[in-house]
């Protein structure tokens, strides 16, 4: 018998009680299916057996491990379906990048159209599988067997991937005879899956989730400029053999990551020498306005900017809108009383739409500098004034947004979104997620440059997202340019670093679960030694050793 306290209520429960059996106990009093359970803060799938006293607490679906629980089954069903119906053909599915509301696929082994006829079979044939209530299993294999099992399956994207594990064992997924691995956990039957939808797009289709909050789809709201640029390194990394983890692992094991490394760089280099030529082109450019999510290298995107700029004749001069925060006692404060310093009203923008008006205009301004320790604006005869080929970079996080430079002619604006869309995938099943990136990287420079420990910049990373989501993402579409700065190698070098931060998170704080999840992400790669970087490489910003400022 175990002694298990739910919402201080303690119960005792026989050995062999699922969590699913308590769960269902509980189920009425959450709006959202329960589909995971903490114990003893850890989490744990609904068909496990109660191993332990201590205290349990709920995840539904609206919750973020919760909702990429649900994805992941959804991602299942959609592969035991495909299996049914052209599975015998050799007919399979590559799940690629986040898009909207959904994740977009694209079938291998076929040269025919997704037609809207084949994607109604499809859906028709999981809402059956779902209907049928069939249970999904896990089994532990060891790991020359999961090799092998996937090499007989003709997976050689998992095979490659698991031969590089240091890990004994491996935890496979079984559904009514259809088997694959996923990252991460899953939900005991398909009868949880309710909500999906499937729409065709570009050259596959986009798998729709349900939104965490209400469980409905909604329709697919496409973001065509983000998505082709995703599709594009994409395509790159597929062009250099390099599509997934297992494929970076080969060339490293194979001493060849270093020629990886330097056609990355010269890719990344051209693509900043294109932006400053077309900005350059243009001829009436006056501000450059960036944006991007936190952790997507902006300073030294800026940097590196400018000196192509520079080397067109323009002569670029940083803005930062952090200087144009109103003083610390006028900040807005967000719901629990905290100043929010992500609104736009924490800016002044009628001050900066004055000064930016002057400098086009040819005034001479003095630009004011936020001293961020008394939270106060200050003068510090920091004057400027705009000749025939000076120009603005401007960078922060509502640079997009047309409500903050209301009063600058469109004209004399190019927009740039920066974010760090990360091509590689983890096989041809788990995509490897953009977020998951951008925090291992502000992982290893806030513990570098703040002295701010991992368990701290995980604790704040929802606000962060939050942030992201209400004042970023709604205007990236909204750029003239999008600029992926992410790495393709990029992985391989943070590990080192941001490990050692990560197994110091003590296992009973808050923080460990998504600490050990991240563990386990980084257990995929295979270390790059950080010495042969060049000191202008966007990772640098993040590693240390950068030969800008930042």
């Amino acid at each position: 018998m175990k002694k298990i306290t739910i919402n201080e209520n303690m119960t005792v429960y026989a050995d062999d009680t699922t969590y699913e059996q308590i769960a269902k106990e509980h189920q009425a009093n959450y709006a959202r299916p329960i589909v995971l359970v903490l114990m003893n803060g850890r989490l744990r799938e609904l068909n496990r057996t109660v191993e332990e006293d201590g205290t349990l607490t709920f995840v539904t679906a609206a919750e973020k491990s919760g909702v990429k629980a649900y994805r992941r089954t959804v991602i299942l069903l959609m592969q035991k379906a495909l299996d049914l119906m052209c599975g015998a053909k050799g007919v399979g599915v590559r799940v690629l990048q986040t898009t909207g509301n959904g994740q977009y696929c694209e079938l291998t082994g076929t040269t025919m159209d997704v037609t809207g006829e084949f994607l109604s079979e499809l859906k028709e044939t999981m809402q059956k599988l779902a209907q049928d209530n069939l249970p999904i299993r896990k089994r532990s294999y060891p790991i020359r067997e999961a090799i092998r099992l996937f090499h007989e399956r003709g997976m050689t994207d998992k095979e490659k991937l698991f031969g590089y594990r240091r890990s004994s064992h491996v935890n496979i997924y079984e559904l009514d005879g259809y088997v694959d691995y996923f990252y991460g956990y899953m939900l005991p039957s398909t009868g949880y899956v309710d909500a999906f939808d499937l729409v065709a797009y570009e050259n596959g289709f986009v798998l729709l989730y349900p939104d965490a909050k209400t469980g409905e789809v909604t329709p697919y709201r496409s973001s065509e400029k983000l998505f082709a640029t995703q599709r594009s390194c994409s395509r790159w990394g597929e062009k250099m053999g390099v599509k997934n983890i297992g494929e970076l692992n080969e060339m490293i094991a194979a001493g060849r990551i270093q020629d990886i490394i330097l056609m990355q760089e010269a890719q990344m280099e051209a693509r900043i020498g294109d932006l400053a030529e077309q900005i350059a082109e243009a001829g009436n450019k006056k501000f450059i306005m960036i944006a991007g999510p936190s952790s997507s290298g902006k300073t030294t995107f800026s940097h590196r900017l400018s000196i192509h700029l520079s080397a067109r004749g323009m002569k670029p001069h940083p803005i930062p809108l952090d200087d144009y925060y109103v003083d610390r006692e006028k900040c807005p404060r967000d719901a629990d009383g905290n100043f929010d310093f992500e609104c736009l009203e924490s800016l002044d923008v009628e001050l900066f739409n004055k000064d930016m008006s002057a400098l086009l205009a040819g005034e001479r301004v003095e630009l004011p500098t936020f001293n961020f320790k008394t939270g106060k604006r200050e003068y510090r005869g920091k004057y400027m004034q705009l000749g025939a080929d000076d120009v603005l970079v401007i960078e922060g996080i509502h640079g997009l947004n047309d409500r903050l430079s209301h009063s600058l002619p469109g004209e004399s604006k190019f927009k740039i979104y920066i974010s760090a869309l990360t091509q590689l995938a983890i096989d041809e099943h788990n995509a490897l997620p953009t977020t998951d990136g951008r925090l291992i990287r502000r992982i290893v420079r806030d513990a570098r440059t703040r002295n701010t420990t991992a368990q701290e910049t995980i604790a704040m990373w929802d606000s962060v997202r939050r942030g992201e989501e209400n004042y970023i993402f709604p205007f990236q579409e909204q750029a003239d340019y999008i600029f992926n700065s992410a790495l393709i190698y990029e992985l391989a070098v943070l590990k080192v670093y941001a490990e050692p931060q990560l197994f110091h998170i003590p296992t009973d704080a808050p923080e460990y679960v998504e600490a050990k999840r991240l563990l386990k992400f980084l257990d995929y790669f295979l270390a790059i030694p950080s010495e042969n970087i060049h000191h202008n490489s966007l990772i640098r910003e993040f590693i240390g050793g950068s030969c800008f400022n930042v």
